[in-house]
């Protein structure tokens, strides 16, 4: 079993920032990418498929079709996913959407465009050790990702 994080944008650019400036994370965790809602859920059923457990998706606002936000509030309302963190990554969505996020979705952060590629590190690996110690997911092999002080506080 892994964790794995899935990042759902459309723009190939963006995507593959999002990949780059995370680039720390993938020796421990699996990347899943998804360029719209229909992409992203085949992407979660293939991380189910071979038996890992999905623990954090990254979602822009406006993708093709469906937005982000109906994406999250989806997401949130299946029973599987229940703790799985989720991150708003935009430059545009509006208060309402914004709101709808928060307040339907259980949105755990927001990202604006364009980001920090440091401080989307720390957001990132605060959501990740969020999960794992909410879900009571064996830290080890994951160690390196997360917030090691986080973790050693809840290990003792």
């Amino acid at each position: 079993m892994s964790l794995a994080i899935l990042s759902v944008e459309d723009e190939v650019e963006v995507r593959e920032a999002l990949e780059r400036d995370l680039e720390c994370f993938w020796s421990h965790v699996r990347l899943e990418t998804a360029e719209d809602v229909d992409d992203a859920w085949a992407a979660i059923d293939a991380v189910l498929a071979d038996g890992d457990e999905l623990a954090l998706v990254l979602s822009d606002h406006r993708l093709p079709g469906r937005s982000g936000v109906d994406f999250l509030v989806e997401l949130a309302a299946d029973e599987r996913f229940e703790g799985v963190r989720t991150v708003l990554v935009t430059g545009q969505a509006d208060q309402d959407d914004t709101i709808r996020a928060l307040n339907l979705a259980g949105l755990d952060h927001y990202v604006a465009k364009p980001w920090n590629p440091q401080d989307l590190v720390v957001v990132v690996r605060d959501q990740l050790t969020t999960y794992v110690l909410d879900r009571g997911v064996p830290p080890l092999p994951y160690l390196p990702v997360l917030d090691g002080v986080r973790v050693m506080e809840a290990l003792r």
